[in-house]
């Protein structure tokens, strides 16, 4: 999968079904090149541009499904 179609979709926590946003950046283990954390943003937000920070840093073992629009994380 391309980081190009993982930001297109929605990130939904699985715990109280909200959605939480979409992926802007991801954390990779330097030795192994796996993702270790993925940065989630809300969408819709200009101001979200100028922030450095990400809303939610989510680790990869909170990831429970990646689907064809939509990703599930459990938090």
């Amino acid at each position: 999968m391309l980081y190009s179609e993982l930001c297109e979709k929605d990130v939904i926590n699985i715990k109280n079904c909200k959605i939480l946003g979409h992926v802007f950046d991801l954390d990779f283990d330097k030795c192994t090149g796996q993702i270790c954390k993925i940065m989630v943003r809300e969408k819709n937000q200009i101001w979200n541009l100028f922030l450095c920070q990400p809303e939610y840093v989510i680790p990869y073992q909170n990831i429970r499904q990646i689907g064809p629009d939509i990703v599930l994380v459990e938090l």
